[in-house]
């Protein structure tokens, strides 16, 4: 078999890792390097854009960032409607993500010129990219676990976990060398590494037999005729329970994409990140730990990896061996370079790991769960996900009631509350990203999958605009009332439809029609 495999049969499942199909990890190392790119830039755009031109910035207003902001993650879930569409009427699903992955490549690169034209030139290609890699990816583990249809809901969160870990390596990475060294360098680290998980998925690609090729007639798997053959009114009565899962994305993204606009605002500018003496010390062993262990664990499941398929397809491992010998050396320079620093000043863009930290180190344990005799049904892991989220922002609230009008320049708050904030939005998160995802799979008839993933997205498009508008509020609610109001604001909403939603769970469950 060659390393870019042609053959029609499938090693997805032949062989196993950490008791999941090797196949799986195949697509967690690219959605991995997919994701680094994306949260890498993310973490540096508002920070960017709004800090002063002396500190390397564009001295753009908050307002004005966080409009554009929200603009750029509303068309990275908006692209993939016609992304799916796309990959499932023309390119099938494997030649989708490739394409993808090289526009948002491109996209990074011009970024990385830091001009106002290549800078929107560069967004427009990373929302172009992404709609045509986003959808499909998850497209193509649906139709890889479509006669394991039990064993999605673990499947999804095992791949979750590498979309974390991405996210903790270029909001670690990324973000670090954006803020302390230059911002050029950090948007072009998010671009190199997007190249290089294009590299590795196409030289293993092999692996997924024939499963996301150009699309064609294919006789339908027992599970995909259940749903096919189904009356229309039961698949109606089901695309109603996609629709108001989705309505409660909305809410739930307005509210969790913040972590990108005013929590970060709220880093930089409200929260005591300089330390001395024996706080600057244990913050950077504690930096040095949380740097060193996750990047050491993600590199044991690529040694097992490693173990199962390089034989087949060693050109995609060796790409992989060779990205993660690049991540090494930087992991090793950033932490030399903070242990040589005689101030410790916490960047701004770092608080953003906690929720990739907290997703690698719990995504296990909520897969075990989902798949044991305690497995809550859709609609409360819904609404207990929205508690959470609104728990977390409880505690910025609280956290923030030392600011008040007159001492927003002088007050700087504990650390504490945003690592609180993070932690319960990440339990949060686990609870409906993952989740909503398996439903849909679940739910929606197969010859649906690619275009009923990205109508999914489009929600969660509508709930990041609202994010980017309600967080450049930030400093005009804080002058008119106070940040704590601002705060509250985000803790109420999600409770009280998360109330709403749990005890819309007889009429989901009976709409489900026997989808567990």
């Amino acid at each position: 078999m060659s390393t870019t495999a042609t053959t029609t049969k499938s090693d997805f499942f032949e062989s196993s890792v950490l008791g999941q199909p090797a196949g799986l990890f195949v697509m967690f190392f690219t959605e991995m390097w997919e994701r680094f790119s994306y949260y890498g830039m993310r973490a540096l755009l508002v920070i960017f854009l709004v800090s002063g031109i002396d500190k390397g910035g564009w001295g753009w207003t908050t307002e004005k960032a966080m409009a554009l902001y929200g603009t750029y993650t509303m068309g990275v879930y908006l692209t993939p409607v016609i992304g799916g569409l796309i990959a499932d009427k023309l390119l099938g699903y494997r030649w989708a993500v490739l394409l993808g992955a090289l526009i948002m490549t491109l996209g990074h690169a011009s970024m990385a010129l830091e001009t106002e034209t290549f800078l929107y030139i560069g967004l427009g290609c990373l929302m172009a990219g992404n709609g045509l890699f986003k959808p499909n990816m998850t497209s193509m583990i649906s139709n890889l676990y479509k006669d394991h249809p039990e064993k999605k809901d673990g499947a999804y969160s095992i791949f979750y976990m590498g979309v974390n870990a991405g996210a903790f390596l270029g909001i670690l990475l990324c973000g670090y060398i954006g803020e302390k060294v230059s911002y050029s360098w950090g948007f072009g680290l998010a671009g190199i590494f997007m190249f290089l998980g294009l590299l590795q998925f196409y030289f293993t690609q092999g692996i997924f037999g024939e499963v996301g090729l150009a699309p064609k007639k294919e006789k339908a798997s027992k599970a995909e005729q259940a749903v096919d053959n189904t009356p229309q009114k039961i698949i109606i009565d089901r695309l109603i329970v996609v629709f108001i899962f989705s309505v409660f994305t909305i809410f739930f993204w307005a509210a969790f994409e913040q972590a990108g606009g005013s929590m970060t605002i709220f880093a930089d500018r409200y929260t005591q990140r300089v330390l001395t003496g024996n706080a600057g010390m244990t913050y950077k062993i504690i930096d040095a730990i949380l740097t060193i262990a996750p990047v050491g664990i993600i590199t044991y499941v690529l040694i097992s990896l490693f173990g199962k398929t390089f034989k087949k397809y060693s050109i995609g491992n060796i790409i992989l061996a060779l990205s993660f010998v690049a991540i090494w050396g930087l992991v090793i320079w950033r932490v030399n370079r903070e242990f040589s620093a005689e101030t410790t000043e916490v960047a701004a863009t770092w608080f953003g790991i906690l929720n990739s930290l907290f997703i690698i180190t719990l995504a296990p344990l909520f897969s075990k769960w989902w798949e044991s005799k305690y497995n809550l049904p859709g609609a409360v892991k819904f609404g207990l996900g929205l508690v959470l989220l609104g728990l977390g922002f409880g505690f910025l609230a609280y956290g923030s009631m030392p600011i008040v009008q007159g001492a927003e320049e002088t007050v700087r708050v504990s650390m504490v509350w945003l690592i609180l904030a993070y932690l319960f939005h990440t339990m949060g998160e686990l609870c409906i990203s993952p989740v909503g995802l398996s439903y849909v799979s679940k739910l929606v008839p197969a010859a649906w999958i690619g275009m009923m993933f990205g109508v999914y997205y489009l929600f969660i498009a509508m709930g990041n605009k609202i994010a980017g508008s309600m967080g450049g509020m930030i400093e005009e609610i804080t002058a008119k009332y106070s940040l704590t109001t601002f705060f509250l604001i985000f803790t109420a909403v999600p409770i009280g439809l998360g109330i709403i939603i749990t005890a819309l769970h007889p009429l989901v469950k009976k709409l489900m029609h026997g989808v567990k």
